[in-house]
């Protein structure tokens, strides 16, 4: 593993595909492979998520984004937390067949992309995310992009480990702002409108914007882009890079990160498959599973 590990960290994408599986399927610890974590200035970002409900056009937005950074000579790599198949566990890679980035040999060697199948993954998806969103960095990544599919959760957890965050959104359904969207919107530090070309986008942009200004905190910039008709990509991907973080997402991030630590560690518990099998026999209550998984552990990543 070490030779390989060291192609991988020299730009072998044969190795990294390996050493990425081995992360996602549980059969190594990042803090084994890599003790020491990349560190960045604490005013730019390394990881960003972008996240939002199906339908509204992320993968043609990320793949439009992509390349125009790829473009400018920078490395950007996206894991993509796909929905998985209920009969093979695999990932449903149906959007991934409309990213034209990878493709594309003018930029091709500057893009990389990277699926997750929710239901094979060992232990929590969120976990998985952040240690193979660090590896990539580490294998020299300068940008590693979180696509989720903006529902669920697990998802929330996903978007919380990224540095930045970017909720799209869709034209305007006549429902206003959703109660089901506010967590996600709670956390964005930007949101796009996407499929700005049709009916209903600008009106709820400007929804968006009241929404945010009924709060009375630091509301996030609210931009309309297209990522099939290339509207708006040129000053989203420039803004994009520069973009702060959003005073008021910090308490929402970090509570789902409290959270989702939390869950880690009760993931990797040492005994974590046998109190799941004390509960379902029902020799065991959840209090007594919590006092149990509470106790000492042996968190495998540190």
């Amino acid at each position: 593993m070490a030779d390989e590990l060291q192609q991988a960290l020299g730009g072998d994408r044969r190795a990294l595909a390996r050493m990425l599986s081995m992360i996602e399927n549980g059969s190594i610890s990042l803090s084994d492979i890599l003790p020491e974590p990349p560190s960045i200035e604490s005013n730019s970002w390394t990881t960003m998520a972008i996240t939002g409900a199906p339908g509204v056009g992320k993968s043609v937005l990320v793949d439009a984004l992509m390349s125009r950074w790829a473009g400018q000579g920078l490395r950007v790599a996206l894991l993509a937390v796909d929905p998985s198949s209920p009969r093979t566990g695999g990932a449903l890679l149906g959007d991934r067949v409309r990213m034209t980035s990878v493709d594309d040999p003018a930029i091709n060697e500057r893009v990389y992309v990277r699926s997750i199948a929710t239901r094979s993954s060992s232990g929590s998806v969120p976990l998985i995310v952040e240690d193979m969103a660090a590896f990539l960095l580490a294998c020299g990544w300068q940008y590693v992009l979180i696509e989720t599919v903006g529902s669920g959760q697990a998802e929330l957890r996903c978007a919380a480990v990224a540095d930045r965050i970017v909720v799209v959104e869709g034209p305007a359904r006549g429902d206003g702002i959703q109660a089901e969207k506010a967590g996600l919107l709670e956390l964005a530090d930007v949101v796009l409108v996407n499929k700005a070309d049709l009916d209903g986008a600008e009106r709820h942009a400007g929804e968006l914007r009241e929404s945010y200004a009924l709060d009375g905190d630091e509301a996030p910039e609210v931009m309309l882009t297209s990522g099939l008709k290339n509207i708006g990509i040129e000053e989203a991907a420039h803004a994009l890079l520069q973009l702060k973080s959003s005073g008021r997402a910090v308490r929402a991030r970090m509570r789902e990160r409290l959270l989702g630590r939390h869950e880690r560690r009760l993931v990797l518990h040492p005994s974590y498959n046998t109190v799941m099998n004390r509960l379902c026999e029902g020799t065991l209550d959840i209090e007594e599973a919590l006092l149990e998984l509470q106790g000492e552990n042996h968190e495998r990543t540190g």
